[in-house]
């Protein structure tokens, strides 16, 4: 099976992008595993976000999330990428995640239409 392709929705891959070295690279590998098909280590489902949606769980000290939907054959999206600064996760974090979802649904239809 060929990997799956990632498509970065809204500020995601900057977002992923701006975290600190270690998280980076952590976050690297744990999509890096999701394209081959495999589930990361350290992960969680997040239906509060939408269906087949979940989230990578990061630690270095600090907490980092990513919040990706891997449930179609051919691609990886990458939905929120964000520094968890509490116990639960933000309301603004799953607001966002759940546009980008919405966003993600949106784009699918136009890519199947045309």
């Amino acid at each position: 099976m060929a990997d799956k392709q990632i498509y970065w929705i809204g500020s995601s891959k900057g977002d992923l992008s701006s975290f600190p070295r270690e998280a980076k690279r952590k976050a690297g590998f744990q999509i890096r595993a999701i394209q081959r098909g495999q589930k990361p280590t350290d992960f969680k489902p997040m239906p509060t976000i939408g269906k087949g949606a979940e989230e990578i769980r990061i630690w270095t000290g600090d907490a980092y999330r990513v919040f990706y939907v891997s449930r179609f054959e051919e691609v990886v999206y990458v939905l929120h990428a964000f520094q968890k600064k509490t116990q639960k996760t933000s309301k603004r974090d799953i607001e966002l995640g759940q546009k980008r979802y919405i966003e993600m649904l949106q784009y699918r239809q136009i890519q199947k239409e045309n």
